[in-house]
């Protein structure tokens, strides 16, 4: 027994003096794509201070405070299916990882056989035949590579490389689905308020539609007069129409994302309102910092690593390969003695394999390993660039829809005044049914853009925290 120790502690130190050479090239992280600064005129999203916190270390049950949604949050990390897909490949990233690094230590195997053969006079050496038996125990490796030129390291280093970029790929799944199940649940907030409105508008409409039609009967009022009234009703029921539609989209869509029917409790009620305090404010920071906070970015980081890696494997393969064959035991020809005194037995086998012609096999290899590795560096580029304009377009959208919204909050007053007085200037004679009309539809038209504003600028914010990386940090509720 202590003989097999210290075969396998051979070997495990063999193969660790062995494995420290590597040809893969040194790695450079590519210079940074993009500006060192956000474009000139966006304004930070908010101000220095103790409050803002970096979106990356900000989990998203602190920056969202509207407790419905947490819990849809929470449903839709738990049910949805393409975030489960996505934790499942970091299992099997792992599994892959640990059969690929098994490669760099020996393998002992413990082999019992036996077995009993008859051979004929005619054929046996000398002319002597007979039964034959022959029975064998013992511990050994098999083909265990000696790692000179780190083709196996390689190798293990690119499959970990491979499991790193699932963890990531998992974590941008995960904030890729919390921000759009609170683009979903803002959205159905918005039917909600949509249909209440266009439902508000349709009663107002028919009362004045009926109105119409008793002062037309009674001579008080034209046809035109009835037939712009009539209109108006019939583009309020259309309005209704829509707003019920949307709503069942984005019901279901939003369903989809949680994994299973919408709670009815977890619909958001037509009275919701945008309130600029339902989420945190958030620093930009620099575009630099995008490298470390976003998981997409630090994935395909990974896939840069996990290439530059097979270009270290594609070049040990134009070298000398040895594997080592070895075995520690005991043999006998009889099962009675297989462990008796004078039964051990050994072997020990070295082979080399050079290669000298292969079709350009291995130089094809190396040439698809270093355009894989090009491929990487332009994904990881690219992946830079596009995380850089998501953050562009969130900062270009606070600079701009916070005012808008601002503004048509005012134009939605102004328009209900003119309203209030339009009809009063209608009821008194003093002004047409027309400039009425137009009054009630400037109003309806001044409403939705309110609403829709507010959400634009909800989800903006909500996408300015995705994009710079918040949303797969967590805390215990």
């Amino acid at each position: 027994m202590n003989s097999v120790k210290q075969i396998g502690r051979a070997s495990v130190l063999m193969a660790s003096l062995l494995a420290g050479c590597s040809l893969a090239p040194v790695y450079e992280r590519p210079v940074l794509p993009v500006a060192k600064e956000w474009p000139a005129g966006l304004a930070a999203p908010a101000p220095a201070g103790k409050e803002a916190t970096p979106a990356q270390q900000l989990p998203w049950q602190a920056f969202f405070r509207d407790e419905q949604l947490k819990q849809l949050i929470g449903m839709a990390l738990e049910h949805n299916r393409d975030l489960r897909v996505a934790t499942l490949n970091i299992e099997r990233a792992r599994a892959l990882y640990d059969v690929q690094s098994a490669d760099r230590v020996p393998n002992l195997n413990l082999a019992v056989g036996g077995a009993r053969q008859q051979v004929p006079d005619a054929v046996a050496p000398g002319g002597n035949g007979g039964r034959a038996s022959s029975y064998s125990a013992g511990i050994g490796l098999t083909a265990f590579e000696l790692d000179l030129f780190g083709r196996v390291r390689s190798l293990s280093d690119a499959a970990l490389q491979q499991f790193a970029a699932t963890e990531e790929a998992q974590r941008a799944a995960q904030i890729g689905l919390i921000a759009q199940v609170a683009f979903s649940y803002e959205s159905l907030a918005a039917d909600e308020q949509l249909l209440a409105l266009s439902q508000q508008t349709l009663r107002n409409r028919a009362a004045a539609h009926e109105r119409q039609i008793r002062l037309q009967l009674s001579g008080a009022s034209s046809e035109y007069d009835l037939r712009q009234s009539e209109s108006l009703l019939e583009s309020a029921k259309v309005a209704v129409l829509q707003a019920q539609r949307q709503r069942a989209l984005d019901e279901n869509a939003l369903a989809l994302l949680l994994g299973h029917a919408l709670p009815p409790t977890s619909v958001p009620g037509a009275g919701k309102r945008w309130d600029g305090e339902a989420i945190a404010p958030l620093p930009a920071g620099l575009p630099s910092d995008l490298l470390t906070a976003r998981p997409d970015i630090r994935q395909q980081e990974a896939l840069l690593r996990a290439a530059n890696a097979n270009i270290g494997a594609a070049r040990a393969a134009f070298f000398p390969r040895i594997s080592l064959t070895s075995a520690f035991g005991t043999a006998s020809n009889a099962l009675s003695g297989l462990f008796a005194a004078g039964s051990r037995a050994w072997t020990f086998q070295g082979q080399g394999v050079l290669p000298i012609f292969d079709g350009g096999r291995n130089r094809a290899n190396l040439k698809g390993a270093v355009a894989e590795r090009d491929i990487a560096v332009a994904q990881y580029e690219k992946t830079v660039q596009s995380a850089f304009r998501e953050v562009a377009d969130a900062l270009a959208g606070h600079a701009t829809l916070g005012e808008e919204l601002r503004a048509v909050r005012a134009q939605e007053h102004a328009e209900q005044v003119r309203h209030d007085l339009a009809k009063l200037r209608y009821e008194s004679g003093e002004a047409s049914y027309l400039e009425y009309l137009d009054a009630q539809r400037a109003l309806f038209g001044a409403q939705q853009q309110t609403i829709r504003t507010g959400l634009a600028e909800l989800q903006n914010r909500i996408g300015l925290y995705k994009s710079l990386g918040g949303g797969w940090s967590t805390i215990e509720l």
